[in-house]
């Protein structure tokens, strides 16, 4: 090799180890990017973090090209090699990639963007149990009689005034050590009852609309009675426990049941039923999953709680306890997920 070769070739290798050392905290950052992605696979990334990305992507991919053509640094062109290889699968093969089921994203983000989406179905659902509460106590005004066909369990058939009475004069503890099993048996009965208004929706919607307005024939009479036998602080420190969220989550129940009479009948959409209804099933698992664990804290409530009247538990805490509840799940399902909906660009989010 003549003097000029070797001048020549001392010149090459000063300029790679510039660019080596120039290059490499842009190659340490799409590592570290990368690394997050990986690890967090329900990470996801806003329009700026996209960016950036891509950036640092098609920089080392140049990086890679432009080392290529040095023999001396084989380990930095295996380890561009790698690095590029990652960022080109995970920028353009992380949405085929199967999702972790993340239960506190699901629940608290979507699940109340669910019931926003088909907020009408649930309009129509309160309107139908409303309906029925009015048809109930107008029925219980006008035949009395016919107290015995609206209400069919023997409880309530008797005078409020003598309910309450014998509830208040109960001594000890009424469940004792029953409360677990009282509690089991109200969450499998309600999410049993939940799952068949769902179900009913295959009559196009026609069988859940009419398991709430029977429901609300029995809700509405019963409060009706209570409320002439001047017992409306025992009915609400009664019913407002367990059923601030019990009734909303039969609510619910009609609504998933709605959707999916909805999807069956189509309103004059041209897409395929078999479509519609592959369309709707994600969003009526999660309408009926969210109703469930609602019905499991009811079912808790109702057995813990609901149970027991004055003067165990006074009715204020009882009845200020179901008015939070009410409130609490009123905030849920009306603003939970809103701001991580709106943090979403149209062409700003991957799946990481």
């Amino acid at each position: 090799m003549s003097k000029g070769d070797r001048f020549f070739d001392g010149i090459m290798i000063l300029d790679l180890r510039k660019f080596i050392t120039e290059e490499k905290p842009y190659w340490a950052e799409l590592e570290s990017l990368l690394s997050r992605l990986e690890r967090k696979i329900e990470l996801n990334l806003d329009l700026k973090g996209l960016q950036r990305l891509h950036y640092l992507y098609q920089r080392a991919s140049a990086d890679l090209a432009r080392i290529s053509t040095f023999s001396a640094e084989p380990a930095t062109r295996l380890y561009l090699e790698a690095l590029v290889s990652r960022a080109y699968g995970e920028i353009h093969g992380s949405r085929r990639r199967a999702r972790r089921f993340m239960f506190g994203k699901w629940f608290f983000s979507s699940f109340p963007r669910t019931f926003r989406r088909h907020i009408r179905a649930f309009a129509v659902s309160a309107l139908a149990m409303l309906v029925g509460s009015l048809l109930g106590a107008a029925l219980l005004i006008l035949a009395p009689d016919a107290k015995g066909d609206l209400l069919p369990f023997g409880h309530l058939q008797g005078d409020p005034s003598e309910r309450v009475a014998r509830e208040e004069s109960a001594a000890g503890d009424r469940l004792a050590d029953g409360k677990a099993t009282f509690s089991s048996m109200l969450m499998t009965n309600n999410i049993k009852v939940s799952i068949t208004t769902l179900a009913l929706g295959i009559t196009w919607g026609i069988g859940t609309l009419v398991i709430l307005f029977y429901n609300g024939v029995i809700l509405g009479a019963v409060a009706l009675d209570y409320i002439l036998a001047g017992e409306s602080v025992f009915l609400l420190g009664w019913l407002l426990p367990h059923g601030a969220i019990e009734i909303p989550a039969i609510l619910l129940a009609g609504q998933a049941g709605l959707v999916l009479g909805g999807a069956l009948i189509g309103w004059g959409e041209s897409i395929p039923m078999r479509e519609r209804l592959r369309a709707v099933v994600p969003d009526l698992v999660t309408l009926i999953g969210g109703v469930a664990l609602l019905l499991v804290w009811a079912g808790v409530i109702e057995s813990f709680l609901s149970q027991y009247h004055e003067p165990v538990i006074p009715y204020g805490i009882k009845i200020g306890f179901g008015v939070i509840e009410l409130i609490l799940l009123a905030v849920f399902l009306g603003r939970c997920g809103r701001a991580s909906q709106a943090s979403k660009r149209p062409s700003g989010e991957v799946r990481a």
